[in-house]
This record gives C-alpha cells, sequence and structure tokens, in this order.
C-alpha cells in the first residue's frame, strides 16, 4: 500500500506537468493572423508543411480548425449500444487532424515519420501528406479546398464512388470548410510579411 501511495505522488505531478504542456486551442481561431501572433511555432510549422508537400497553409488549417477547433486531444463522438448505452466512439480519430488508425500507419510508413496526432506539427504534415496524395490520385488541385475536404472526409475510394452525394450534411461542412480557407487566405495575405519578419528576427 505504501509502494501505492509512493507512485501515486509521482505519477500525479507528472500527469498535471504534461496536461499543463499543452497547447490551448487560440482565442480567436476565425483569424489566422491572430492564430499565429499567438502560437508562432505554428506558423513556423505552417511553412514547413507547405514547403514539404504544396498544400496552402490556408487549406491546412481550415482543415484543422473544422476537424478539432485546434484541441490537440480531440475525440470524435461517442457511439451507443441500442441508442443509449456508451459503446465507444464513432471512428478511431483523434487529434488536430481526426486521422484515423489506417491513415495515420499510412502516413507513418510512408513518410518515416513516427509522430503524434496530439503534435500540431505532426498533424499539419499528415494533412499536407493526405491532399497531395489525393492530388496525384484524383486530380484534385491543391487549392481545391471543397473537393479535397471530401476526398478527406470520406476517404478517396468514397470520393471515387461520390458517397458524398448522400450526405448533404457533409458537403455543407464542406462548402464551410472551403470558405474558412478562403477567409484564411485573405488574412493571411495581410499579415505575411508581419509573420515573415517576426520569424527571420527569431532566428
Amino acid at each position: 500500500m505504501r509502494l501505492l501511495k509512493f507512485f501515486c505522488f509521482l505519477i500525479f505531478p507528472c500527469t498535471l506537468l504534461i496536461s499543463g504542456c499543452a497547447t490551448p486551442p487560440p482565442s480567436h481561431p476565425e483569424n489566422i493572423c491572430s492564430i499565429f501572433r499567438e502560437n508562432p511555432d505554428w506558423y513556423e510549422d505552417a511553412v514547413d508543411m507547405n514547403d514539404r508537400w504544396g498544400t496552402p497553409i490556408q487549406v491546412a488549417m481550415a482543415f484543422v480548425k473544422q476537424e478539432s477547433s485546434f484541441r490537440h486531444d480531440a475525440l470524435p463522438p461517442r457511439d451507443y449500444l441500442l441508442g443509449f448505452v456508451p459503446f465507444g466512439r464513432v471512428s478511431s480519430a483523434y487529434g488536430y487532424a481526426q486521422a484515423q488508425d489506417p491513415a495515420w500507419e499510412d502516413f507513418q510508413k510512408a513518410t518515416d515519420n513516427g509522430g503524434s496526432r496530439t503534435n500540431f506539427s505532426d498533424s499539419l504534415m499528415f494533412i499536407g501528406w493526405y491532399t497531395r496524395t489525393t492530388n496525384k490520385a484524383l486530380g484534385i488541385s491543391m487549392w481545391d479546398t471543397y473537393n479535397q475536404y471530401l476526398a478527406y472526409h470520406e476517404g478517396k475510394g468514397g470520393f471515387r464512388k461520390k458517397s458524398y452525394r448522400s450526405k448533404p450534411s457533409v458537403m455543407s461542412v464542406a462548402r464551410r470548410v472551403a470558405q474558412q480557407a478562403k477567409n484564411y487566405g485573405w488574412q493571411l495575405k495581410k499579415c505575411r510579411q508581419e509573420l515573415e519578419d517576426n520569424r527571420s528576427w527569431f532566428f
């Protein structure tokens, strides 16, 4: 019993420390300039993602906003047995990008990236990688946020089968993500030089 109490004494503060290190969601998630001013490291991550995969920063950021609202530990809704008994989650999606287990494993194998879905940089790289593979497999432009998001949500096979056509709510979300990316793009134009200047100063 004393040994158990000792381990609890050690583990509890460590747990608080780890949870305390998690980056909270941005104060103004509708404004990409505000997001990057609040989290300069995220801008670095976004530039790195864009350099590697070619995915526009505003597109990847709009995906994250929709998928997790910038929460590192976001989970999908609960599933219910018989309509009222909690029975796990509706999918294995997790983290900033809400990447599901199979897709995340494919990403890790393809890029030799261990990574974590709760890490913002890794999650952005996942989105960049996924949208690039979608571009190659389906011919969808990296700037076509609407169709890129449909392929992200439905999977490449689902997109080919046009499964989204029977899901008006999914198409509505895709339109919202596309509009958010457009808004982020206009905002980014106004503060890009400022962000680059701060980046140069930092380094």
